[in-house]
């Protein structure tokens, strides 16, 4: 075990050796340079973890090569991990632990496994499973967990947003950060981890207030009807090229008795959409008009059903478990129509609403019952509300009991003032 003081004189003139030998620094117990029999050098550490002791066995870890730091540098860094070895850290240990690190891909698995299915609403599932599968994994699913940056996280940040999605961006920045507190707590990953995505500060998130107006309710349900009757008549895409397009009176998209149900039930109840599509019939209580709905956004709901919405329910065929039936009605594995788009789409373009997205049909029911002097705390009943404050976006609706009060008070001030004349 040869001693030399390791300055750039004594490196430069190690001897050739037959076997692989380690020369140590006479000043710094620890540090020392590798020399093999090729003649390649490297830095290196070497200390007990722990409390130390010749019952531990030492660890050595490489910290660079002669050509890559200096003698001068290469003393700093020995001096800097032999200081956190004293004090209890392992440097060796927690570089192993680092490459062996999990790749974002593989935290996510673990994060869906035993959090997010086990421990979260279906609803919340297929949102989130959206935003792993269209943003986190292709951006950085094959780093390495414990490589991500906050700066990572910002550009993806970023990117969503200048796609126009501010919302959705910063679910999925809020998103990360729930999958990296996951990982800490499960000690997936390395104790005193940043989690990359904390800091990060979200766009502002524009409330959208989009409600179809009496001209435009009129016109979905001309499109609605004309759906199901005869088709909406399309046209072929005129920047793709399709060899075999139907002829022009053959053109139409035909929307099933399902599909149209389940869009007049959205406008006559003001559920989100999950809560029609999961309905399942022995939650409808057809004598006391009544949906038990066993676990919406909001837990256990109890939806008031008006006439309109009790005649649809009524007239529709009842194929299998489900209210608005899917592929898989009437099958032992039945499943629940996955969504509305398709018929969505055709109904709205036909309407002259592109505009308008399905969950505007519930802030369509809560207008226009803002607008007849129904009350914020009704409408927030009929809509399953659990707080006052969500339904307080209505509340500009709602101006005809409100300038009734204004004219009241403001009468009989002006009464006093003009001296009761």
């Amino acid at each position: 075990m040869p001693i030399i003081k390791l300055g750039r004189r004594a490196v430069t003139g190690l001897p050739a050796v037959t076997k692989t030998t380690i020369f140590y620094d006479s000043d710094l117990k620890g540090f020392g340079v590798k020399v093999t029999p090729n003649g390649a050098q490297s830095w290196l550490v070497e200390y007990r973890p722990g409390e130390g002791g010749r019952r531990v066995a030492k660890r050595r870890m490489v910290i660079g090569t002669p050509a890559t730091l200096s003698p001068e540098k290469a003393r700093g860094a020995a001096e800097t991990l032999l200081a956190k070895v004293k004090l209890g850290a392992d440097p060796a240990a927690e570089r192993g632990a680092a490459r062996k690190a999990e790749t974002v891909d593989e935290l996510i698995d673990s994060f869906v496994r035993d959090h997010l299915q086990p421990k979260c609403k279906a609803g919340t599932i297929r949102l989130n499973t959206g935003y792993i599968k269209n943003h986190i994994r292709p951006a950085l699913g094959k780093k390495k967990a414990t490589a991500v940056m906050r700066s990572d996280v910002s550009r993806l940040h970023l990117k969503i947003k200048n796609a126009g999605h501010d919302v959705a961006a910063n679910r999925v920045v809020s998103l990360i950060g729930t999958i990296y507190e996951f990982g800490l707590e499960e000690k997936i990953l390395p104790k005193g981890l940043e989690n990359p995505a904390a800091g990060i500060e979200h766009f502002d998130e524009k409330l959208r207030q989009r409600y179809l107006t009496n001209e435009e309710l009129q016109r979905l349900g001309d499109a609605l009807r004309e759906a199901e009757a005869v088709g909406i008549p399309w046209q072929p895409d005129p920047s793709k090229k399709t060899k075999h397009a139907p002829k022009p009176e053959n053109r139409l998209t035909m929307i099933d008795q399902h599909a149209a149900a389940a869009l007049r039930l959205l406008l006559f109840t003001g559920c989100r959409l999950r809560e029609i599509l999961d309905l399942r019939w022995k939650e409808y209580d057809a004598g006391r008009g009544l949906l038990f709905l066993p676990d919406s956004k909001t837990g256990q709901k109890t939806v008031v059903l008006s006439a309109p919405a009790i005649a649809i329910l009524d007239a529709l065929p009842r194929i299998g478990i489900y209210v608005i039936a899917g592929e898989s009605a009437g099958a032992k594995d039945e499943t629940p129509r996955a969504d509305l788009k398709r018929p969505w789409d055709a109904v709205r373009k036909r309407a002259g609403i592109e505009d308008v997205r399905i969950h505007d049909l519930r802030h369509s029911f809560a207008s226009v019952g803002a607008g007849s002097d129904l009350g914020l705390p009704i409408i927030g009943r009929l809509l399953g509300h659990t707080q006052a404050s969500t339904t307080q976006r209505y509340a500009h609706i709602a101006v005809n009991p409100a300038k009734r009060a204004a004219d009241l008070i403001a009468g009989k001030i002006a009464d006093a003032m003009n001296g009761g004349k």
